[in-house]
C-alpha cells in the first residue's frame, strides 16, 4: 500500500460476494481493516515503518492526515488575491527597462519592494544582504516617490531559510550538509545578467477581493531568494529592487499559493494603452474571454507556450507563418522566428507603402511624415483553436536626433521558438490558467475590474481557509529542471495527480456475476475519500 495514496485513518474494505441462486439477491459483506493495523504492517513495504498504535507518533500521523484531506475538501478559496498595496503594475519605459513592476510586501515587519514581473521565469527574488546590488537610492530614479527596499532575513520574524535537502532546492546537490542553506542562481536571457544567493521562506502580504470578506488581508508563505549579487542588466536599472517569476514552475508565486489551497493555479495580467495594468493571482477571466490551449514541447515544461497556425497583416493571412511562442510578459518586444520574420515584415511594409528605414537596432521604421498613421496595417495572430488575437498597434514611437520614427515592435530570434511580448498584449486582459492549460484573453482597459473583485472569476468554493505554509517535500511531486533564462524557461510543471493502482492491502473477492460497474465505482469512491 502506498502511503501517499491515503490521508487520515481510511478503512480499507475488503468485499466478498457470495451468489446464492440466479435468482436470489446478492449479499455483500465486508471487512474492515485500518490502515495502521498490524495486517497491514505484517504486508510488509514502507508501511512496516509507520508508528505503532496508541502513541503520540501515531496520533500526529493521524490528525496531519486529517488536515490533508480537510484541505483537498475545502478546495480552494471564493477569492482573486492582489498585492496588499494593491497590485497596480507600472511601466517607467526606458528608464527601467520597459518592464512592467508592483509593489509587494514581504516579511514581518514588512518591507516594500518594487518588483519586475516576469512569466517567463519561476523565482522571486529581491535585493538582500548585498554584496552587489543595483543601487536602491530614490536619487537614482527620478521618476519614483518612494525609496527602494533591501531585504535582511535576520531581520524578518518570519523568515527562515529553505534547507538544501527541500524539493525546491535545485542546487541541493552542490550543498555540504542537507541542513545547509539552499543557494539559488538563476541566469537569464540577457548577456551576463543573474541573480544569486539563498533561499527563504518569508510571508508575501496579499489582499483578497470577493469571497465572504471583501478586502480582507491575507498573507501566505512562499519562496524568496536572497539576491545579495546580481550581474549585467539587473546592476544597470532594470530590475534593480528585485523580479517576481509568475511562471508554472513549483517555485513562483502563483504555484505555491495555488499548492497552499489559496487560489486557483491561474492568475491575470491586464496591460492598458497608458501602460500601467493590474495583477490578479487566482483569476480565470470572464466566461466571454478567448482561450487556447498551452503546449508542451521538450525542454520547455515549464513555460507559457501557444501554437500560432498563422499570421495576418491587413486582410493578408499568410501562409507557413505558424510556430509555437511563449507569452513572456518580461520581453519588451514580439520575437519571430527568421522565415516568419521575413514573410511578416515584407507584408506589412507593402501594405504600410511608406519608406522604410533602420533606427538603431530596429530595421522596419518609417519617418512620422511618411506614414498614415490611421491605416495603419493591422496584425492578427490565429492560434490553433482558429481563436484570432488581434493586435491593437504592432509600432511604437522613437524621437532622437534624426527625428520623430515610429518602429514595427517585432525583432528576430534565432531558433523556432517565437516570443510574443507585451508590446502586442496591450488593451487585454491576459489570464494564465495552468490549472485549465489554457491562456484566455479579452478585451480591458484594466479598470473594468472594481476595487471589491465585482467583474472578477471567482472559482466556486464555499469554506474559509486559513493560509497554509509553504508546501512541504512531500506536497511537492515534480522533478527540478535548471535554472534557465526567462525566454526559454525550463521548470517542470506539476503533473495532474491520476489514481494510484490499488494498493497491496486491497483485496476483491467477487463472484463471476458481480457487475464491473459495481467494481469501478467502489474503486472510484474508496480513492476519493
Amino acid at each position: 500500500m502506498e502511503k501517499t495514496s491515503f490521508f487520515g485513518a481510511i478503512l480499507v474494505m475488503v468485499f466478498a460476494v457470495d451468489a446464492y441462486a440466479a435468482a436470489a439477491a446478492h449479499v455483500y459483506s465486508s471487512r474492515l481493516i485500518h490502515r495502521f493495523s498490524d495486517e497491514v504492517r505484517r504486508s510488509g513495504g514502507e508501511e512496516s515503518s509507520w508508528p505503532e498504535g496508541k502513541r503520540l507518533e501515531h496520533m500526529k500521523v493521524l490528525l496531519e492526515s486529517d488536515l490533508k484531506r480537510q484541505r483537498l475538501k475545502l478546495g480552494t478559496q471564493n477569492q482573486v488575491l492582489v498585492g496588499s498595496q494593491g497590485g497596480d503594475t507600472f511601466n517607467y519605459g526606458n528608464d527601467m527597462g520597459w518592464l512592467h513592476y508592483t509593489w509587494i510586501d514581504i516579511g514581518s515587519p514588512k518591507n516594500s519592494f518594487l518588483v519586475a514581473l516576469d512569466t517567463g521565469s519561476d523565482m522571486l527574488w529581491v535585493p538582500c544582504d548585498c554584496v552587489e546590488c543595483a543601487p536602491l537610492s530614490l536619487s537614482h530614479y527620478n521618476m519614483l516617490d518612494k525609496e527602494l527596499g533591501e531585504y535582511s532575513p535576520s531581520r524578518s520574524n518570519t523568515s527562515k531559510h529553505v534547507p538544501c535537502s527541500h524539493t525546491l532546492c535545485e542546487m541541493g546537490p552542490n550543498c555540504d550538509s542537507p541542513n545547509g542553506r539552499c543557494p539559488y542562481l538563476v541566469q537569464y536571457l540577457s548577456d551576463d545578467t543573474s541573480s544569486s544567493g539563498y533561499l527563504f521562506e518569508d510571508q508575501l502580504h496579499l489582499a483578497s477581493l470577493g469571497g465572504s470578506k471583501q478586502q480582507s488581508s491575507v498573507h501566505s508563505a512562499v519562496v524568496v531568494g536572497c539576491g545579495s549579487k546580481q550581474t549585467g542588466a539587473y546592476l544597470n536599472g532594470i530590475a534593480p529592487d528585485g523580479l517576481m517569476g509568475l511562471g508554472p514552475g513549483d517555485v513562483s508565486v502563483p504555484s505555491l499559493l495555488a499548492k497552499s489551497g489559496l487560489i486557483p493555479h491561474s492568475f491575470s495580467f491586464c496591460y492598458d494603452k497608458s501602460y500601467s495594468g493590474r495583477l490578479y493571482l487566482g483569476d480565470q477571466g470572464p466566461a466571454s474571454q478567448r482561450s487556447t490551449s498551452f503546449v508542451h514541447l521538450k525542454g520547455y515544461n515549464s513555460a507559457y507556450l501557444v501554437e500560432v497556425e498563422n499570421y495576418c497583416v491587413g486582410g493578408s493571412c499568410l501562409m507557413q507563418t505558424g510556430y509555437v511562442a511563449q507569452v513572456d510578459t518580461g520581453s519588451s518586444f514580439t520575437y519571430l522566428p527568421s522565415e516568419s520574420y521575413e514573410r511578416i515584415v515584407s507584408e506589412f511594409h507593402r501594405q504600410a507603402n511608406a519608406t522604410r528605414i533602420t533606427v538603431q537596432i530596429f530595421d522596419s521604421c518609417y519617418k512620422a511624415s511618411s506614414l498614415d498613421i490611421p491605416n495603419i496595417p493591422r496584425m492578427k495572430l490565429v492560434f490553433a483553436t482558429n481563436q484570432s488575437f488581434e493586435v491593437d498597434n504592432p509600432l511604437f514611437h522613437i524621437v532622437d536626433d534624426q527625428g520623430e520614427f515610429y518602429c514595427l515592435g517585432i525583432q528576430r530570434i534565432d531558433g523556432d521558438i517565437g516570443i510574443i511580448g507585451q508590446n502586442f498584449l496591450m488593451g487585454y486582459r491576459l489570464v494564465f490558467d495552468w490549472e485549465k492549460m489554457k491562456l484566455g484573453w479579452s478585451i480591458s482597459d484594466c479598470h473594468d475590474v472594481g476595487e471589491d473583485g465585482d467583474g472578477l472569476h471567482l472559482p466556486p468554493s464555499s469554506s474559509e481557509v486559513s493560509p497554509n505554509p509553504l508546501p512541504t517535500n512531500e506536497q511537492q511531486q515534480s522533478p527540478r529542471g535548471h535554472a534557465v533564462p526567462p525566454a526559454v524557461a525550463g521548470r517542470a510543471p506539476a503533473k495532474p495527480s491520476s489514481a494510484s493502482p490499488p494498493p497491496a492491502a486491497y483485496r476483491y473477492e467477487f463472484s463471476a456475476k458481480t457487475s464491473l460497474l459495481l467494481f469501478l465505482w467502489i474503486a472510484y469512491a474508496t480513492y476519493i475519500i
